[in-house]
């Protein structure tokens, strides 16, 4: 029989309370703002923005645009609205860094108080998020949240090196960033049998159970390289745990609804652990 119960670290203990008592407050959170029925039917304000031009958000062009850009084109979009950050310092700026999850968080709904710079890609990997990191290298963030992983996963990539990329990623952050707060944030689960997406077959591949377990590596990791981990997988999941069907337009990518969870865990998770900067 193991022996790891014995030595159970203390900052598993820590990190869990921590997210437990996250767990808890988007819950209440949720339950105080709207009636279920209505679920975020609110107003919200805006948080503050960071502008190329007049005509266009820098940080999160609209829906269709999105759907007829290529690699490249994203990548050269990315470059251009890093290098405005790094030219204006805004204050309080914070960095979403991912795929398709990041990239579609609708800008009225990310937390105010700070200048939020986007920084996904649609279907990017830690490999090719590891590539492109140095795109914001002149940027002085305040943090820089990054969630990637699940499309690794439906390519068939391994645990081990997707948990490599995810060190290399981490480090080259602290080397680049030494004094940003970097925040990993858990890989959410998909809805199994309830996916629509038009790759199902290779989503129901991965199982949830393999993405909480490789969720578990990437906060040992995490604690270890002295980074913080956001567990938000269990605010995601339904009894089977799976990711719930209100939250969800597909299977994979979030709705509304799933994104004002997400912003009410970033907003209370920042209040509870990430000093503040001035």
């Amino acid at each position: 029989m193991s022996t790891s119960f014995k030595t159970f670290p203390t900052w598993a203990f820590i990190s869990l309370l921590t997210n437990g008592v996250l767990l808890l407050a988007v819950i209440l959170l949720i339950w105080q703002q709207q009636r279920l029925t209505a679920f975020f039917g609110g107003v919200i304000t805006s948080p503050q923005q960071i502008n190329l031009n007049n005509s266009r958000p820098a940080i999160t062009p609209d829906l269709g645009r999105r759907h007829q850009l290529t690699y490249q084109q994203w990548v050269d979009i990315l470059k251009q609205e890093a290098k405005v950050a790094a030219d204006r310092r805004p204050s309080h700026l914070t960095i979403l860094a991912g795929d398709s999850l990041s990239l579609w968080f609708p800008t009225e709904l990310l937390p105010e108080g700070k200048n939020w710079l986007n920084q996904g890609i649609s279907g990017e990997t830690t490999k090719g998020l590891l590539k492109r990191l140095n795109i914001f290298d002149r940027t002085q963030p305040e943090v820089i949240f990054v969630m990637i992983g699940i499309n690794d996963l439906i390519h068939g990539t391994s645990d081990k090196v997707i948990l490599n990329n995810y060190q290399q990623i981490i480090s080259y952050l602290q080397k680049t960033h030494p004094t940003t707060e970097i925040v990993v944030q858990s890989i959410l689960p998909h809805s199994a049998q309830e996916i629509t997406w038009q790759g199902r077959d290779k989503l129901l591949a991965v199982s949830n159970s393999r993405i909480n377990r490789l969720n578990q590596r990437l906060q040992t990791i995490s604690v270890k390289k002295g980074v913080k981990f956001l567990d938000l997988y269990p605010l995601f999941t339904n009894t089977q745990g799976n990711l719930r069907q209100e939250f969800t337009t597909d299977g994979l990518h979030l709705n509304r609804e799933g994104y004002i969870v997400w912003r009410s865990a970033l907003q209370i998770y920042s209040d509870m652990e990430l000093k503040p900067q001035h």
